[in-house]
């Protein structure tokens, strides 16, 4: 790293940290196009950013923890299906070309706003009819796969999907959900960085200034998250999104303008 790169992912850490903690997003949508932006391959980027999440997710699961905000049982539940799918995001994050993994993040991002008004929708329907829109067991499974496969294709930690899933299959409050969410990307960070690790795509000096700012941010977004309305919250988890997706597009236009 030369000039004053090691500073700007301290920031950007320290950023994504707050996010991490604010919306149980894990702080890859932040810590992906920063890097992308400082000149490393996309690969690199998600690579380095599970061994970031993977620290700031464990250091704001034990402050909800010691804070009475962590349910064991819902980690565990969402976990273990996530576990088990990182592996395969890993493989294809090796095989799928740099734009097409970040238009696929962008699509993501983009389908999340949908989803977080879809549960405002589905829970009036809920209220009206007293029935569950879902099976409960498969809402489980297909949620922790899904943040395990992303997890490892995209090095989100799998919150971006995670929390609107919650919300949208088991009809957890977005605060519960951002909770479970960061108590969950710690599994699926560590499987992620575990993959990485062992090909080789992690830069472990960045990753460490990310995680330096990423602990201080996640500390304070932490504690402030059960102050805040939960409409303020969702708010700003759906303006966020959209944010982000647009960067992203506009950063898989610039990689596929490069003549290779």
């Amino acid at each position: 790293m030369i000039d004053f790169n090691w500073a700007i992912l301290a920031v950007g850490g320290l950023i994504s940290g707050v996010i991490s903690g604010l919306l149980g997003i894990g702080g890859g949508i932040v810590t992906i196009p920063l890097m992308v932006a400082l000149g490393y391959t996309p690969v690199q980027a998600i690579a380095t950013s599970s061994l970031f999440i993977t620290i700031t997710a464990i250091s704001g699961s034990i402050q909800n923890w010691l804070m009475g905000y962590f349910d064991w049982k819902r980690v565990f539940y969402l976990g273990i299906p996530a576990f088990f799918t990182t592996g395969v995001g890993v493989y294809f994050a090796n095989q799928i070309p740099p734009q097409i993994i970040l238009c696929a993040f962008g699509i993501i991002l983009l389908a999340n706003i949908y989803l977080i008004e879809l549960r405002k929708q589905l829970a009036l329907v809920e209220t009206e009819t007293e029935k569950p829109a879902f099976n409960p067991v498969v809402s489980i499974i297909g949620t922790g796969s899904a943040a395990g496969i992303l997890a490892g294709l995209f090095g989100l930690g799998g919150g971006t999907v995670m929390v609107p899933m919650q919300m949208l299959l088991l009809k957890e409050e977005i605060k519960v959900a951002i909770q479970t969410s960061l108590g969950v990307i710690v599994i699926t960070a560590l499987a992620a960085c575990t993959g990485h690790a062992l090909r080789g795509n992690i830069l472990f000096v960045p990753g460490l200034i990310l995680g330096c700012g990423g602990i201080l941010g996640v500390q304070m977004s932490t504690r402030t998250l059960p102050k805040l309305p939960d409409e303020t919250v969702r708010l700003t988890l759906r303006i966020f999104l959209g944010i982000l997706s647009m960067y992203i597009f506009w950063q898989a236009w610039v990689i596929n303008a490069v003549p290779l």
